[in-house]
């Protein structure tokens, strides 16, 4: 039985840094080859860092990267390496270049582009159609065939072409953003496809964050039959070696009930005949198998390294919290330490006449807890300055909400003087259902760089904080902290279902209003309360402009507000 040896380099690029991004496939490539590789298969828009987006329209962007290109396919040798990049042809591709022995050997175009969700493919890319052929290519005596990403979503994709024509490996290049359990529908999905053809995948997955994406890794290698041989780390960097087992698949394929396949021969790239496996050691390697992450540890991951990935990657090596002792700031400061050490991020509590003892002693105890830097700023003098102010303006009226979110207005503005003056990004503290039905300021508790709990709802903030003591194994987060009452602290006594539905009633409507996109009228059918529904579904529609002025955050729904979720500011349909 030939043994295939192939490594799976899950990569962290970053978008545009081609020298950056140039080393690590380099350093990915020389360590593979030392191990004795057959080939290396390097993540879908390797050299760019994926997704590009609008970055593929300037021409000399797309120079440079097969300029990247052209550089690492010169410094290949034995080993082949299956690397994404932007060809530039009659068109631009989404493409893999199979490099080998300082050349390019062959090109694949992805076939089918997704337009959905946060993918917009079809705006720049031209899909690889009939006319663009598919090839094969015998890698150590093994026929492999190539595909990207969503080609292999689809039960007609390239790879059932490839295998009727004799494939035996499919090595399949992604950038796959996450979403929760989004990596058991991947394997589950990657199986299928690997047993009705009959051919064993390698899918390798980038990592890291981009701007509101998270990419989680969790490359994966299915046997023929459709088995999990090996499993990397999810939102880690990691090179993964397997030792690949490709048993002669003719006898299934003559066996398979859909009978013989009848789909003409494709060319035959012969680029390495001889395993060099074979000739470096003759060693089989252990297989490794990532255990899956918890649901908690899987989310509060995605959000830790989509926070550093999107600091670091900026320029910032700091941030600052405004502490107010509730249940969102202290996620997102534990989230924050994780993500940059504690000595990297600055808590502020920034009390006034309706702050409570608790929760200023509540941040203090969190701030000491983590070891991060901790400072109070009082907005009483700002506060009292502006209803002097305005006090003329506003004589004779009963101001009530104007005066709450001055309060808010105040503390924003005290956090964008911090991070002017010492340079730290403004970590900003809503949560997904906060977002969705607008309860927060604008240009108040919504100011800053990053809303890392933007698509977090509420409960879910909950069960993090849980969490969190609970993998620590102490009271990181006081208790108190978790069991107290929401309240943004505006007004005397106020809690936050004096103004919204409580979360156990609000979040399950808010996932089939903004996530499962139901209208009111189908979320009623459903038995839910028919004014609260029509409350609830009104609040979101008429928040949209205000979330268009909010700052991205990490998606890990498969709904998130942003690029995900695109809606007109101005309608007037209420379904």
């Amino acid at each position: 039985m030939t043994v295939l040896r192939v490594a799976l380099a899950q990569l962290n690029p970053t978008v545009g840094d081609f020298d950056g991004n140039l080393a690590k496939l380099v350093e990915a490539y020389d360590d593979a080859a030392a191990e004795g590789c057959d080939v290396v298969a390097f993540p879908e828009l390797s050299t760019t860092g994926y997704p590009p987006e609008d970055l593929v329209l300037k021409p000399g962007f797309v120079a440079d990267n097969r300029a990247a290109l052209d550089t690492f396919a010169a410094r290949t040798g034995e080993c082949v390496a299956v690397v994404g990049f932007v060809d530039q042809d009659r068109d631009l591709y989404n493409a893999a270049a199979v490099c080998v022995g300082g050349e390019i050997v062959g090109i694949y175009h992805k076939r089918l582009l997704p337009n959905n969700a946060v993918f917009d493919e079809q705006r720049y890319f031209m899909a690889g159609y009939e006319s663009d052929p598919l090839e094969l290519f015998v890698i150590g005596g093994v026929k492999v065939g190539i595909s990207i990403c969503e080609d292999i979503w689809s039960p007609f994709g390239p790879l059932a072409e490839q295998a009727a024509a004799g494939a035996e490996v499919n090595i399949n290049i992604n950038g796959s953003p996450f979403r929760a359990e989004k990596d058991l529908v991947r394997e589950q999905l990657v199986s299928t496809r690997a047993a009705d053809s009959h051919c064993a995948v390698v899918y390798v997955n980038q990592v890291g964050g981009q701007d509101e994406l998270v990419f989680d890794g969790g490359s994966f290698v299915m046997d023929h039959e459709g088995a999990l041989l090996a499993r990397a780390p999810q939102f880690v960097e990691d090179l993964m070696i397997v030792d690949l087992p490709v048993p002669p698949v003719y006898r299934k394929r003559l066996l398979d009930p859909r009978g013989r396949a009848t789909e003409a021969l494709l060319p035959t790239v012969e680029v390495s005949t001889t395993p060099r496996r074979a000739t470096l050691s003759s060693q089989s390697l252990a297989t490794p198998i990532a255990e899956p992450l918890g649901a908690d540890k899987e989310l509060y991951d995605a959000l830790v390294l989509g926070t550093r990935d999107y600091c670091g990657k900026n320029g910032f090596s700091d941030v600052v919290i405004g502490l107010s002792g509730g249940i969102d700031s202290t996620i997102v400061a534990c989230i924050a330490a994780d993500a940059l050490g504690p000595k990297h991020v600055h808590g502020v509590s920034m009390p006034s006449r309706y702050s409570s003892d608790h929760s200023k002693s509540d941040a203090a105890l969190l701030a000491e807890n983590l070891g991060i830097d901790f400072r109070t700023i009082s907005i009483e003098p700002a506060f009292t300055a502006y209803q002097e102010m305005l006090s003329g303006a506003f004589a004779g009226r009963e101001v009530g909400l104007t005066y709450e979110n001055i309060q808010s207005r105040c503390r924003g503005q005290l956090l964008m003087a911090l991070s002017n003056e010492f340079g730290w990004m403004v970590l900003t503290t809503g949560n997904k259902s906060e977002m969705a039905v607008g309860y927060f300021t604008i240009y108040g508790d919504s100011v800053g760089g990053y809303a890392m709990i933007k698509d977090v709802l509420k409960l879910r903030v909950y069960e993090l904080c849980r969490y969190v003591n609970k993998a620590a194994g102490r009271e990181v987060i006081p208790v108190d902290v978790i069991t107290k009452p929401p309240s943004a602290e505006l007004r005397p006594d106020q809690r936050d279902d004096d103004s919204l539905p409580p979360y156990e009633v609000l979040d399950p409507i808010l996932e089939l209003y903004v996530e499962q996109d139901r209208t009111a009228t189908e979320i009623i059918e459903l038995g839910y309360d028919e004014a609260m529904v029509r409350r609830v579904t009104r609040l979101v529609d008429i928040a949209e402009y205000k979330r268009r002025q909010c700052p991205p955050g990490v998606r890990v729904t498969n709904k998130a507000f942003g690029k995900d979720r695109r809606l007109p500011i101005t309608h007037a349909y209420r379904g």
